[in-house]
């Protein structure tokens, strides 16, 4: 049996997610992740010997079309509404979001 978790191991997990809470949230989740816990040591109980391992619970057949070449726009009418594209390097140009 997973030792039961208490506010205090929560709260240490709570500060390795640099996350502030209540002495009610701390509380209000350790009951939770106890209750999960416990569910997680009831599943691994059930007898799965005879099971074989899936990754997906229906039997998946491929939904997807071939690929196939077909007429696209073109690359200079794509780019033409854009604004600052360099259409002769056929890019367009964003604003910086990293590092700005």
């Amino acid at each position: 049996m997973a030792p039961a978790l208490g506010p205090d191991e929560v709260a240490r997990i709570a500060q390795l997610a640099r996350l502030a809470l209540t002495s009610e949230e701390l509380e209000l989740y350790s009951r939770q992740l106890a209750g999960i816990l416990a569910y997680a040591e009831q599943l691994q109980e059930v007898d799965t010997s005879g099971v074989a391992p899936t990754s997906h619970p229906l039997a998946l057949t491929a939904a997807l079309r071939e690929d196939e070449v077909r007429p696209s726009l073109p690359c200079a009418e794509a780019l033409r509404p854009a604004p600052e594209a360099d259409i002769a390097a056929g890019l367009f140009k964003v604003p910086r979001v990293i590092g700005s």
